[in-house]
This record gives C-alpha cells, structure tokens and sequence, in this order.
C-alpha cells in the first residue's frame, strides 16, 4: 500500500527529555546534556521548523507520566505543532497532555503491550493526534522492534509491527533507527523505504541525521514524509533555514 502525499517533506526537531533538560546519546547510550528544552524549543519555532517533538526518555523505565510543566512551558511559546511522548498509557494521560498544550501525543511501549490502545486513541481523539513511535534494530539480518527506550527487544518484526499500527489507526509512524541512532551516519534507508511504502500514513524517519545530504537522501531513497533529527539541530551543525534551502535548490518541496 504506498504512501499517498504530495504534501510538503517536514523537518522536525527532537528533545530528548530526562530530569527536565535535553540530552543527547549515541545508539540510545551515553547522554549528555544538550540545553534547556524551552530555550531550544522558542528557537526552533523561530527558525524554521515545521514541527517539535518532546520525548520524556525516561518515563516508561521509571515507570511515571510525562511532566506536565515541561509541556506547558514549552507550548506556551510554540506556534507549530507539538507532539509530546513519554509514560503515555491511557486516555487520561493523553487528555492531560492535550490540556497541556500538546497537538499530538507518541505511544510505543504501551502500544506493544496493548495495541488495543492504538484504537482506543484514535477513537477518542483522532488518528491525526495518534503518533506511534517505533524503535528499530537489525538482528539477524531482520529488523525487530524494542520497546522501554530501546532496552528490550520484542518479538515483533518492524515492518508487520508498522503495518498493524496503520491499520488500527495511527495517524503517522515515528520510525528510529537505533543503529543510526547519533552517529551521524545517514539515515537508515533501506527499512525506512520498507515502511513507508507498505503503510499509508506518513513516516517521520529518526536516527542518523549527519549531513544536508541525508536529509535529501532520506526524502528520495527512504521515501519518508518527515524527517527528524536532534544533535545536529542542538549545537547547530545543520541550521534548519539552510537545510530548507539545500533541499528546495534539490527540488524537494518545503516550506521556508
């Protein structure tokens, strides 16, 4: 089933929340710290970017909701959308994101302990709010899906996994490669491609953003809808005006 979409390719900041700061890791490991996330937030919507992502990295293995007062602080100064992740597994704690200021809400590990959910969701607020986040990892020559931050491997091939969240009403994919995952390698675009023709939603690919080039290379090659990335948005490797124009120059339509 091939994507459908003339729509505009979206660049789309990350935030990696843990205890209220933005960090940053290599394959899911080894964060360091990379700002404040409201600081960085009023920048990018002030540079360009299409969307922000706030993901809450340690909620699911700490076993508590996504903090509230991060996504206030940081809705109250965006004029793009918001989606927010982290801890999310019921329709009360996307209610209480939403109150909070969030447009769109991720799901992964609770998703693959319930799929249900995925329904339940999309029927109480929209598939449009629905983002299913899937981390991704090579392992035996196939792609499997891991939930809890990347931490446990599920007996779930990725592509089957991202088909099934299409058809239970996810409104995107949120596809991480977690072997590309901060290296700054490119993207993975073999699995990207795989995913985004066999689903008809939009696919954002994530992990491995290192040059302007592989955000061009993950449009065509991986036929993603978005693309998001964090380090090389965070200390400015790649300013997002720039890389609208380098892609536009490519004959890749953006809005600038």
């Amino acid at each position: 089933m091939p994507t459908t979409t003339s729509l505009a390719k979206r660049i789309i900041p990350c935030l990696d929340i843990k205890d209220g700061q933005t960090v940053k890791g290599i394959n899911f490991e080894n964060l360091t710290y990379a700002g404040s996330p409201l600081e960085l937030a009023k920048g990018y919507a002030s540079l360009g970017a299409d969307e922000l992502v706030l993901l809450d990295i340690t909620a699911t293995i700490e076993g508590r909701n996504t903090f509230l007062d991060t996504v206030r602080s940081v809705a109250a100064h965006l004029n793009i959308p918001l989606t927010v992740g982290g801890g999310i597994s019921c329709v009360a704690d996307v209610d209480r994101l939403l109150s909070a200021g969030a447009d769109k809400i991720s799901i992964n590990t609770a998703a693959i302990k319930s799929p249900s959910l995925i329904d339940q969701l999309a029927k109480a607020f929209g598939s449009q709010c629905v983002v299913v986040a899937i981390d991704t990892r090579s392992v035996n020559g196939g792609h499997r899906v891991h939930s809890a931050g990347g931490r446990k491997l599920e007996p779930l091939e990725t592509l089957a996994w991202a088909i099934e969240c299409n058809d239970r009403g996810a409104g995107e994919i949120l596809l991480t490669s977690m072997d590309a995952d901060g290296t700054k390698a490119g993207f993975d675009l073999p699995i990207t491609a795989q995913v985004s023709q066999a689903v008809s939603v939009p696919v954002i690919a994530s992990g491995g953003a290192g040059t302007t080039a592989d955000f061009l290379e993950v449009f065509s090659d991986g036929k993603a809808d978005a693309a998001l990335a964090a380090s090389v948005f965070h200390f400015n490797l790649i300013p997002i005006l720039e890389l609208k124009k380098f892609l536009k120059d490519k004959g890749v339509s953006v809005r600038i």
